[in-house]
C-alpha cells in the first residue's frame, strides 16, 4: 500500500532570489530535495505539497520547480487570491500545470475575507469548472469557512 503524506510545505532559505513575504517560526529552509530525502528515510511514497503561503503568498513557482525535479513524488496545491479579478484564469492555468491536484483558499481572520466576498465565489465556480478540490484554511474563522462551503455544495 502506498503511503501518502497529506500535507507538506517546502521552501528555500529567505534570499533576494526568492524572498519571503513573512518570516514564520519555521526552520531556515525545508527544500524539496530535503523533503524527498526525509520521505525516503521513513518510507513515504508521495505527498501533497501545498505551496507555503507564509513565504510565497500566491506564487507557487518554487512548488512547480520542486515537482519537476521529483515527478511522481509530489502533487501540488496552490493558494489562490480572491482579490485577483482574473483568479479564474489563474486556476485554468494551474490546471494545465503538471502535477497539480487542487487549490487553497486562505480564510483565517487575518486574511480578512468576508464569506460573501465575490472573489471567493469566482474561485469556487472555477474550481468546479476545472475539477479541482478546494482546501479551505479557516482556523479561527470556521463559521466563515462553513458559510462559503455551504454556498458552494458542488466543490
Amino acid at each position: 500500500m502506498a503511503i501518502i503524506d497529506s500535507q507538506v510545505h517546502c521552501y528555500e532559505a529567505n534570499t533576494p532570489k526568492r524572498p519571503w513575504h513573512s518570516v514564520p517560526n519555521w526552520p531556515d529552509h525545508a527544500t524539496g530535495d530535503e523533503m524527498v530525502a526525509a520521505m525516503d528515510r521513513v518510507g513515504v511514497d508521495g505527498a501533497i505539497f501545498i505551496s507555503a503561503f507564509s513565504m510565497y503568498r500566491y506564487d507557487a513557482s518554487y512548488a512547480v520547480e520542486v515537482q519537476r525535479a521529483h515527478p511522481g513524488r509530489l502533487a501540488l496545491v496552490k493558494p489562490v487570491d480572491p482579490d485577483d479579478p482574473a483568479v479564474a484564469d489563474v486556476i485554468a492555468d494551474w490546471k494545465k500545470t503538471p502535477g497539480t491536484v487542487g487549490i487553497r483558499i486562505m480564510m483565517t481572520k487575518e486574511a480578512g475575507h468576508d464569506p460573501n466576498d465575490p472573489g471567493l465565489d469566482r474561485i469556487l465556480r472555477a474550481a468546479v469548472r476545472y475539477d479541482f478540490p478546494v482546501n479551505v484554511l479557516c482556523w479561527g474563522n470556521v463559521d466563515a469557512g462553513a458559510a462559503v462551503i455551504d454556498r458552494h455544495p458542488d466543490t
